[in-house]
């Protein structure tokens, strides 16, 4: 079977059928020969689960697996259970042995696919990094090895340590083990951190930016060269005052924000011809039945086309997804660290470098590099939606999520009762969002023991929302008077800084 008909039966077909069991022997049968010419007691399995990354003694889990999950995406070539890879040829299902030379050079095919992917869009200061990574996968590991380039045994065993879950210092102690044994002029790394530095010597970019201890504001733009806070009065150090007001030496920042930029992740997105013909999908290939079987589906995306048909008529324009579940930014409930609290409503100050950066991507966007279409595009994206749960919906909101009025979305009509044994409200109104004549509504038992008769009452839009809040004048920090009273405590950031003109709920 060539490797045209194996792709069809390995993906395309329900795992549950004959032919797929009959051709799945065949692998199980191929597996178990590749094992013992290794003498290995183990086969490794390519589900999509495992994805090579886990082995069994048994063949049978292997199997089982492979019904279940079904084997990973692209394994075409069975190169972890002895087919060759070289020169990308179909693979021939009676080859029992990767030999040594295979290996190399399949690791060295895959390299240049990876450089010509991000060749376009190496900055010019990580030029020289980048040409001494593509000679490192070239460099054999030692005179005369023709198995492992510098990077591939760097890679290999790497994928070894996060497999096994390996502590930085066992590896360390290996490496310097296997430096040993090799031959004197070997190339691999002695330690862990050197081992990294080889792998990811162009790693995207992180932000380091210091805050106030009282998260009243960041060091960042005009507050870049200040040495104490201007809200509270409060040092940028943890020692307190600095020696020399124009000394870069004045110990620790009290407190550090690292931000991961989302502008060069959204560009290494496309740099790779494959994910940048994924996001293309859902304009392209997704199924269009008039049912919501996926967002482009919604309501809110097609208002969006409407009301933008700029952006709307640019299918690679990003629609993002702000996740804050469980918003935890300095580690604080899980570790010794000496961060006091969470910011809570002051989380404010820590999106400004978020912010920033959807200012730029909606009002004049980034030029990006396609590999799929092989050109230079202008790259648009929006804030589509917030995720978050309730804590955390009170902090970006400004809403008090707390109290018998606590639904931001019905606010003064939210429908509470208090448990006067439990000391606290619970919200029983639901069955106010079904139809009149919903049977539900006549259940007393089953609920609060009411006849529900009340009707949802309206809700307010976008830009009557945007008014409600926008007066409001708070200072983030831990001085002056409080927050407002009521239950908004603050304007949200988000709609303070309008990204893109627009958000979920004043557009639906």
């Amino acid at each position: 079977m060539d490797q045209i008909d194996r792709t069809k039966w390995m993906y395309d077909i329900g795992r549950t059928s004959t032919d797929y069991l009959k051709w799945l022997e065949e692998f199980i049968n191929i597996a178990e020969t590749d094992q013992l010419n290794k003498g290995s007691s183990v086969i490794i399995c390519p589900c999509k689960k495992c994805m090579n990354g886990k082995s069994f003694k048994d063949s049978t889990d292997i199997r089982n697996h492979l019904i279940i999950n079904g084997f990973m995406r692209g394994y075409t070539c069975w190169s972890y259970h002895g087919e060759s890879l070289t020169d990308h040829n179909p693979c021939s299902s009676d080859s029992n042995q990767l030999n040594e030379e295979d290996s190399y050079i399949s690791d060295n095919d895959n390299f240049e696919a990876m450089f010509e992917d991000i060749e376009d869009n190496v900055d010019e200061k990580y030029h020289e990094k980048f040409e001494q990574l593509k000679f490192d996968s070239k460099k054999p590991l030692y005179n005369g090895c023709t198995k492992f380039s510098k990077l591939s045994a760097v890679i290999k065993l790497l994928n070894l340590k996060a497999n096994n879950g390996w502590s930085d210092t066992s590896f360390t102690s290996l490496l310097e083990l296997l430096h040993k044994m090799l031959p004197e002029d070997n190339e691999l790394p002695v330690s862990t951190y050197y081992a990294k530095k080889l792998m990811c010597p162009m790693g995207l970019e992180i932000q380091r930016i210091h805050a106030c201890l009282n998260d009243c504001i960041l060091y960042r733009n005009e507050n870049e060269n200040l040495h104490e806070c201007k809200v509270c009065g409060a040092s940028r150090y943890k020692h307190g005052k600095p020696t020399d007001e124009d000394s870069d030496e004045n110990g620790p920042p009290a407190k550090v924000l690292w931000y991961f930029p989302i502008i060069p992740r959204l560009k290494r997105l496309f740099a790779n011809a494959k994910t940048a013909k994924v996001l293309r999908w859902h304009a392209e290939e997704r199924k269009k039945d008039g049912k919501i079987r996926y967002v482009a589906d919604s309501v809110q995306w097609r208002t969006i086309d409407n009301e933008f048909e700029d952006f709307g008529n640019e299918i690679r324009n990003i629609r993002l997804g702000l996740s804050s579940v469980g918003m935890n930014p300095f580690g604080d409930l899980s570790s010794g660290h000496s961060t006091p609290k969470q910011p809570g409503n002051n989380i404010d100050v820590y999106l400004a470098s978020l912010i920033d950066d959807l200012k730029l991507l909606w009002d004049t966007g980034v030029q990006v590099y396609d590999s799929y279409k092989k050109e230079y595009f202008q790259l648009w994206a929006m804030l589509f939606c917030t995720i978050n749960n309730f804590p955390v919906y009170s902090n970006l909101s400004g809403y008090t999520t707390k109290g018998k009025k606590a639904c931001p979305v019905c606010e003064k009509n939210t429908h509470s009762i208090w448990l006067k044994n439990c000391r606290k409200p619970a919200f029983m109104g639901h069955r106010r969002e079904l139809a009149v004549n919903h049977p539900y509504r006549s259940k007393k038992d089953l609920f609060d023991g009411t006849v529900e008769k009340s009707v949802l009452p309206p809700r307010s839009d976008g830009k009557t929302f945007f008014k409600m809040v926008k007066k409001l004048k708070v200072v983030l920090g831990k001085i002056g008077n409080g927050p407002p009273k009521g239950m908004w405590k603050k304007n949200p950031y988000f709609g303070n800084y309008r990204i893109g003109s627009i958000c979920a709920s004043e557009i639906v």
